[in-house]
């Protein structure tokens, strides 16, 4: 579905004449082919704000103004889950950034492009503004964020910001992909030129391709490939490509290698394939792990946390290890996990590598048939309320006929309960596990697949909502069409689940475990706010039949081009995986 915003935000046109730093910027951006950029307002990029709009005229990029920085990010974050390429942010001084910094995090752990900016000072301190513009000034205001960003600097002339530009853009995109951060002192920005400056060219400061395996290390793999009788490829982070797609189905028949993929991350094989072991699960369920343990060749394809999925299997297969992420590993935060002992390391993007055996093979690579209906002969919903099976069973039979995109899936999802037959059949979870990010990634993928023919489609908690929910602002006002579906527990679950473990561990009651943790008494009206935010919204529903009917409505408000907010009462409870993975020490499982 595509949406005409042309007429929103439009500015009063002028006669363009005397030339400004931040005129430079906005052109460097729209040369750069940044669409929109994400901003909550600030005065430290005043001149870039008022260049976008009377110099560029609110398009290439176009303002999407959010309520809180931590949405801007995470609006960022979602588009790239979906293109591959990066969004643009505007985050205000310090506090700006420090509102962010936790979308940023998230955007860093799972490895996407951004091109984030900031702005400082006047670094002069004799241009400073009493109070303010000292409170909103750092020495060094990029060292909250660079142990998460891939690359940060803070230019101090209008040539080196220009040239911070283009070098930002092609980090970000030069895998393995994270967040960049380019810091704008005010003064450059409003400094009015004398003479006319050109900015660089794009052209000549491109990303540069990957790298490919070599001849040998693909020879060795080939070889490993034909030794093995049970192996089995872990899809970790992988393309959203239909061409990488089909080449990782084509691979895994012809070797008969079982495969198995991560709900943390995005679709990455159809799960309904008869080399498919399900469920997929924030943490390994059982007959994935059986399958890892039996494997004598176990193939990462830039699989988050390769050794820790080892070791929960007890596998001693030989370890093949296909990622570039060891590249981005800083002893600051733990997110490279473990490191694996490997047989054979390959520092290429997994699709290469795939890619590379497909051609030596040989390999026919079919395009994959056009996915039946979703789950048609799954069981019923029963009728009644709304456990997790029950909800995921309605979900399953409303949508089964619409080219779902599931943006987002909460915590006690079951893996099982939902089959993936294409790369955008499901986008992943936020990398950093915080909370908070679910709206405004939806956001950001709903207006990615507007030009793609899907339905974008979030099932979010209600604490993340809760921590979000000012993101669905923006996209009422930029009538960005989307359904989000709040999976109200009523609960902060996770630590529910937590609280019991420790209560069965020292003998306490168990019934204790929703003190400091229930969101009731009073129950959040999540319709009420959404509707506040501009969104249409049911709810709260609490049947199968109620969801049923209220996803019906929600389709025909979607199709209109209007944002949906379903809220969906649901019983507290996780899949049995997550809850047993989630009480785990160091691998070992506790019993009670």
């Amino acid at each position: 579905m595509s949406v005409s915003r042309d007429d929103i935000e439009v500015p009063v046109p002028h006669a363009d004449g005397e030339l400004w730093g931040s005129d430079l910027l906005a052109d460097m951006l729209r040369a750069l082919g940044y669409r929109y950029i994400a901003l909550n307002p600030g005065s430290s990029f005043r001149g870039l704000h008022d260049s976008l709009v009377n110099r560029l005229g609110n398009t290439n990029p176009k303002i999407l103004l959010c309520l809180h920085e931590e949405h801007a990010v995470s609006i960022a974050h979602g588009w790239a889950k979906v293109t591959g390429e990066p969004m643009a942010v505007v985050l205000h001084a310090n506090v700006g950034l420090m509102h962010g910094s936790m979308a940023i995090y998230n955007a860093w752990c799972d490895r996407v492009p951004m091109m984030v900016f900031g702005a400082t000072g006047p670094v002069d301190a004799q241009k400073r503004r009493p109070w303010i513009d000292w409170i909103h000034t750092s020495r060094d205001q990029a060292a909250m964020v660079r142990p998460y960003v891939k690359w940060d600097d803070q230019p101090a002339s209008l040539k080196a910001s220009l040239a911070s530009m283009v070098r930002a853009d092609s980090i970000t995109r030069t895998a393995p992909q994270a967040p960049t951060y380019v810091c704008f002192d005010v003064s450059i920005q409003e400094d009015k030129l004398s003479v006319p400056q050109q900015h660089p060219d794009p052209a000549l400061y491109r990303a540069p391709e990957a790298p490919a395996p070599t001849e040998a290390q693909l020879t060795e793999l080939e070889a490993l490939l034909k030794a093995a009788t049970s192996p089995v490829f872990m899809m970790g982070r992988v393309s959203r490509s239909e061409d990488d797609w089909d080449a990782r189905v084509a691979l895994a028949e012809r070797f008969g290698a079982k495969v198995v993929t991560d709900i943390k991350t995005a679709a990455a094989f159809p799960t309904d394939h008869p080399l498919h072991v399900g469920p997929q699960s924030f943490f390994l369920a059982d007959k994935p792990a059986s399958a890892i343990a039996a494997a004598d060749l176990i193939i990462a394809f830039d699989w988050v946390d390769p050794a820790g999925a080892l070791r929960q299997a007890g596998a001693e297969g030989a370890l093949v290890n296909v990622t570039l992420d060891h590249q981005l590993a800083n002893g600051w935060s733990l997110d490279h996990m473990a490191q694996p002992a490997a047989r054979l390391h390959i520092a290429a993007l997994p699709d290469t590598v795939i890619g590379g055996l497909v051609m030596r093979l040989g390999l026919d690579v079919p395009r994959q048939p056009t996915p039946a209906p979703r789950n048609a002969d799954a069981p019923p919903p029963r009728t009644g309320s709304l456990s997790m099976d029950n909800f995921a069973a309605t979900l399953a039979q409303s949508l089964a006929s619409e080219p779902v995109t599931l943006v987002r899936l909460p915590l006690g999802w079951d893996g099982g309960s939902w089959h993936f037959r294409h790369p955008l059949d499901y986008l992943g979870y936020d990398g950093g596990a915080g909370i908070g990010s679910g709206p405004g990634m939806l956001i950001g993928a709903a207006l990615a697949l507007e030009e793609k023919g899907r339905v974008p489609v979030a099932v979010l908690g209600d604490g993340d909502v809760m921590m979000g929910v000012s993101a669905f602002w923006t996209a009422a006002r930029y009538r960005i069409p989307l359904i989000a579906i709040v999976c109200n527990n009523r609960s902060y679950f996770n630590d529910e689940v937590h609280q019991e473990r420790v209560a069965v561990t020292r003998s306490r009651p168990v019934e204790n475990r929703a003190i400091g943790q229930a969101l009731s008494g009073p129950d959040i009206e999540f319709a009420a706010i959404a509707r506040a935010q501009g969104l249409e919204a049911i709810g709260p529903v609490e049947t199968d039949l109620d969801l049923a009917a209220a996803l019906k409505e929600a389709l025909l408000k979607f199709r209109n081009g209007l944002p949906v907010l379903i809220n969906a009462r649901v019983d507290p409870e996780y899949a049995e995986a997550m809850a047993k993975g989630m009480t785990e020490t160091g691998g070992q499982k506790h019993e009670s």
